[in-house]
């Protein structure tokens, strides 16, 4: 049965009539103010109310739903704490909403083999605090991580303010299980350093919820660092902090975390957190070593000078643990603390190669002159992934437009400089159209076949992700190699 059938009065009751038999009374949700909370994830200027929300407590029940809507044809969209910022959870009108809020239990901390077993709704700084009487934490560290889960993260591939050290989340995850549409479980990945045949495990981080239902993870654990000393910087101009950043990476250091703020930025968070930070500068860069005492001593004297021949009106260090939390809480905080100085705004997500920094923050700063929007830069310096903040009010007609064609333009130099148009937050609806300048149509191809693969009736997650050829056409910026596309290709995908 398809999608549309499912439509018709008869096809819904006979749907919802046999949902009832699969979940109790409470974890079915129907009427239009219990679906509200999930109208929308973090990008909250796209709404879509649900059909049904479902709110299953154990793996068979998420079993059962899936195969229910795969043989009635029902679109699914898996949802975790809703804090994505690229609308990947937005819900489907006549699908179901399912969410995993329940499955939040930490299942077992193996600190002998450095490992924690988690259910994807588990929050990602409760892993860590789970660890620490053991001596390890788990290192990707969302700014969000207080609130998002191991699901989302696993589906989004997040970072964080220390990923350049030790990496995204595909590389702190030693295996997943998923449940496809048709509710077979599978366990992709392996115990072990490494599994047989393709890494699959590779291929479901950053999936964005397309390829299945994740209901279990196992994460990698690493020991605390024996010490941690952070510096922070302050310059005169933005470009400054950019090159200081590329002059830290090119003199062989590698900092645990390496993160720059602009102006706007630093002010609000300043007045926010009460972090510390000199608000006359045009940007900061915060700069963290991490590990043996002796060698994060070296390590930061090296930074210093680094940062200081690179134009640094001023080097200063954490004088002791508060200090650099402080410094870091301040970093975390930069989203929500825009958000008191703006009506609304809208985050971008590119990643450049670190030589181009300077470069794209100067582009950066001539569009939004040309938009008449201001732009607030904050972002994981060290590795390139760039989220700029672009300020306006959704009451204003046409500003939200406005936002929306100023972060296409950022996201098209990304990638005209050599970068991708995604680093952590995923594509979801948001980048839909800066995937078409990205890749080209063979590539597409490519990516809608995988989703076969795992999906050939498109019910997971659909409209996600990966855009149609049909959409890139539209849009005038399909790249098609050896000719124009044929009318059957652009009405397939």
């Amino acid at each position: 049965m398809s999608p549309e059938r499912c439509t018709r009065g008869e096809d819904r009751e006979a749907f919802l009539l046999e949902l009832r038999r699969i979940l109790p009374a409470e974890a079915l949700l129907s009427d239009a103010e219990d679906l509200r909370p999930f109208e929308c994830d973090a990008l909250s200027a796209y709404t879509v109310l649900p059909w049904i929300a479902v709110l299953p407590a154990t793996v068979g029940q998420v079993q059962a739903v899936l195969r229910l809507c795969h043989s009635h044809g029902v679109p699914v969209v898996a949802r975790g704490a809703g804090t994505g910022l690229s609308g990947g959870a937005l819900p489907v009108a006549d699908g179901v909403l399912l969410s995993l809020a329940k499955f939040n239990r930490i299942l077992e901390v193996d600190p002998a083999n450095r490992m924690a077993r988690v259910q994807p709704g588990v929050r990602n700084l409760a892993i860590s605090e789970a660890a620490a009487r053991f001596g390890l934490y788990y290192a990707p560290d969302p700014s969000s991580q207080v609130a998002c889960t191991i699901g989302g993260n696993v589906a989004e591939n997040s970072g964080g303010v220390h990923c350049l050290k030790y990496g995204l989340t595909v590389h702190n995850v030693l295996q997943v299980t998923l449940l496809t549409i048709e509710g077979d479980l599978l366990t992709l990945g392996s115990l072990g350093l490494d599994g047989p045949g393709y890494d699959l495990l590779a291929v479901v981080n950053g999936s964005e919820g397309l390829l299945g239902v994740i209901v279990e993870v196992v994460v990698k654990l690493l020991p605390l660092p024996e010490t941690a000393r952070t510096l922070l910087a302050a310059f005169d101009g933005i470009e400054a902090a950019g090159d200081a950043v590329a002059g830290v990476i090119g003199a062989g250091l590698l900092p645990a975390g390496l993160e720059m703020m602009d102006k706007l930025t630093l002010r609000a968070t300043e007045e926010f957190v009460h972090a510390g930070y000199p608000v006359d500068a045009a940007a900061i860069v915060l700069c963290e070593m991490d590990g043996m005492a002796e060698q994060v001593e070296a390590e930061i004297a090296r930074a210093r000078q680094v940062l200081a021949a690179h134009g640094a009106l001023e080097v200063r260090e954490s004088r002791d643990e508060a200090e650099r939390r402080k410094f870091w809480a301040g970093r975390k905080a930069a989203f929500p603390a825009v958000g008191r100085i703006a009506a609304d705004y809208y985050c971008i997500d590119g990643t450049i190669p670190r030589k181009r920094l300077a470069q794209v923050l100067g582009r950066i700063g001539e569009l939004s002159e040309q938009y008449g929007l201001a732009v607030g830069n904050v972002f994981h310096a060290g590795d390139g992934n760039l989220h700029p903040l672009i300020l306006y009010d959704a009451s204003l007609p046409g500003e939200l437009e406005r936002a929306e064609a100023l972060g296409e333009d950022i996201l098209t130099f990304c990638v005209e400089v050599g970068g991708t148009v995604t680093g952590e937050h995923g594509v979801g609806v948001e980048k839909l159209n800066p995937m078409c300048v990205q890749f080209s149509a063979p590539a597409l191809r490519q990516f809608h076949a995988l989703k076969e693969a795992f999906d050939d009736k498109g019910l997971l997650n659909p409209g996600k992700a990966v855009p149609t050829l049909a959409r890139c056409a539209e849009f005038g910026h399909v790249h098609v190699h050896g000719g124009r596309l044929r009318h059957s290709e652009l009405e397939r995908f």
